[in-house]
């Protein structure tokens, strides 16, 4: 037990410097040479030395080749601002959200991307008395959801193939899209339309209209989909609801920043 508690604590420590180098280096954007940061953390230099290799190893930190200063890298900044893209993300759209609810009358979801997932983020029920089980925090695979095939569609060819091995692609209905040419042809279509259908992919009885939403780097960071019964999200109703998911999306990305092509 006391060996356990041991390394627990090691690794504490561990963190609690790494954070701290961390700290003292987004102080000096120039950067800072081992002896100096050692003197500036209170530890030894071979202490910070061990430390700014496993920072530099994960992209963290970055050594200056000719100087040999220590500095952040700009993989601080992309976590930094993917984290603001989406806190605007959420305050920018949820009016557009409701808006885009009062003129269908189904419920609209807003989604990011999480790896091969989508999450929802935000969700804006209808009217209706039959209401989707979805719920903020949950999550569902890229590749059956119109959400996460608004996403797939504006991804590289090979970021679209390492989502699609790493997913554990399975026939979740009859409908659901399971072979890799298949997908590319789906997702061709999506590009050239600028929407994504989940035609019962995902779950029986239930079709989806999603559209991407790009940041002010014409990155694609999340979308925007309606949802209900096939009675009432009838296959006559999709165009209609592709415009207006479209026109949403590109709402959203403007307020962003994004500017339309």
């Amino acid at each position: 037990m006391k060996t356990t508690e041991t390394a627990g604590g090691s690794a504490v420590q561990s963190i609690d410097r790494t954070f701290h180098i961390i700290e003292v280096l987004a102080e000096k954007p120039d950067g800072l040479g081992l002896t100096e940061l050692g003197k500036r953390v209170g530890l030894h230099k071979s202490t910070v030395h061990r430390l700014l290799l496993a920072l530099i190893h994960h992209g963290y930190v970055e050594q200056d080749s000719g100087s040999s200063v220590y500095r952040l890298s700009l993989k601080m900044y992309e976590i930094g601002s993917k984290i603001i893209d989406d806190l605007a993300l959420n305050e920018v759209a949820r009016p557009l959200l409701s808006a885009l609810k009062e003129s269908v009358n189904e419920v609209v979801h807003l989604v990011i991307r999480d790896d091969i997932e989508i999450m929802y983020i935000d969700k804006v029920e209808a009217d209706n008395k039959i209401r989707m089980h979805s719920r903020i925090g949950a999550r569902s695979p890229l590749y059956c959801t119109s959400a996460g095939k608004a996403m797939m569609a504006f991804l590289p060819e090979q970021e679209i193939v390492s989502i699609w091995e790493r997913s554990h692609i399975q026939k979740l209905t009859i409908y659901t899209i399971t072979d890799l040419e298949k997908m590319r042809e789906e997702l061709n279509q999506v590009k050239n339309r600028g929407y994504a259908i989940d035609n019962e992919e995902n779950e029986l009885g239930i079709r989806c209209v999603g559209a991407p939403i790009f940041n002010y780097r014409d990155e694609v960071i999340g979308a925007i989909s309606i949802s209900g019964p096939t009675l009432r999200v009838t296959p006559e109703r999709v165009a209609a609801f592709g415009e207006a998911v479209m026109a949403t999306g590109r709402l959203i990305s403007q307020k962003i920043g994004h500017r339309v092509k």
